[in-house]
């Protein structure tokens, strides 16, 4: 049996929608810790708690839906969108715990274990470690990590610094929610490079954007990239301006906005509506491919220097906070 069958949605396309989840986030009671730094307030990707003067823990937790029908691969891709939160607060990954729902009886023991094993490769490679889990029976299989990482409480990079002039540098080419819905229906499409894409740590692209005096950072997961910039202009009180024709697309997936467009990828261009504006001139498969529903996608960093990694594919601007502009 195939993953993807049993799977309503594909990776972060299975998200709820972010104008949903935002109303019901800002309806629960703020901590009050001193010593919580960054928290759900301003959508960031993880949160950071200060333990002494020279460390802050990072903690994020990510799991989704089977976005590829290898099992290993899943594992992988999971657990590299999972530990991106941590990159992308410019934190180390430390420690990975698994979360898990499956279907043991009707997939059997050798799914789970190769889903398991892939995750711990992933989590290997960032230089940390798998210490645990939690496991629950459900038809519909879903993985992913709790996340636990260190940074100086100095370092923390979030999504609330951006300047106005800031470039906007994105480190991945988009379109795997493109693929993913691609492969459910059965349609031909680039799977290999969307793979590539989405098992590629965010690791180097950290490193870049600090090297670049990175002011925001963020990761452009299911929410697609306007999602995402939305919620780092908005919470860094700028607006922000993209050129379509330089947003970088994965070979071939413009192509598939014709027959794969995902649920999710739906719901992030009606959100989108209420904050963007397109210009006249910009191809309906560019929009739909600004909205795509990623996952494990690349770091969106604002920086005042160019950076090592990525493509240029706007700015940060005067203007009310969190609207965007495309050009």
């Amino acid at each position: 049996m195939r993953l993807t069958e049993l799977s309503h949605g594909a990776g972060c396309g299975c998200k709820l929608p972010a104008a949903a989840l935002g109303a019901i986030v800002a309806g629960l009671p703020a901590p009050t810790d001193p010593r919580v730094l960054v928290d759900a307030s301003t959508s960031d990707d993880a949160a950071v708690v200060q333990l002494s003067d020279e460390i802050a823990i990072v903690q994020t937790a990510d799991f989704f839906t089977p976005i590829v029908d290898d099992p290993y691969l899943f594992g992988r891709i999971a657990a590299a969108n999972a530990l991106s939160d941590i990159y992308a607060m410019g934190a180390t990954p430390v420690s990975a715990i698994n979360l898990v729902a499956f279907p043991l009886e009707q997939l059997g023991a050798d799914v789970l274990g190769e889903i398991l094993r892939g995750g711990a490769e992933a989590v290997a490679a960032a230089g940390a470690s798998i210490v645990g889990g939690h496991s629950i029976d459900d038809p519909e299989p879903k993985y992913g990590l709790a996340v636990t990482g260190t940074v100086h409480p100095g370092a923390v990079l979030t999504n609330a610094g951006g300047r106005p002039g800031d470039a906007l540098v994105l480190t991945k080419p988009l379109g795997t929610g493109l693929v993913s819905t691609a492969v459910k229906r059965g349609l031909a499409a680039p799977v290999d490079e969307a793979v590539r894409v989405m098992t590629a740590l965010n690791e180097s692209a950290a490193a870049a954007a600090r090297a670049a005096g990175a002011s925001a950072l963020t990761d452009v997961t299911g929410f697609g990239l306007l999602g995402h910039l939305h919620e780092l202009a908005l919470a860094s009180g700028c607006a922000a301006e993209v050129l379509a024709e330089e947003v970088p697309a994965i070979e071939g997936v413009l192509a598939l906005t014709e027959s794969a467009i995902a649920g999710g990828t739906r719901r992030n261009r009606e959100h989108a509506a209420t904050f963007a504006t397109f210009a006249y001139g910009v191809p309906e498969e560019r929009r739909w491919l600004l909205c795509d529903a990623m996952t494990s996608g690349g770091l969106l960093a604002a920086t005042p220097r160019p950076m090592d990694e990525g493509w240029v594919v706007g700015r940060l601007v005067e203007g009310e906070p969190g609207t965007i502009t495309v050009a």
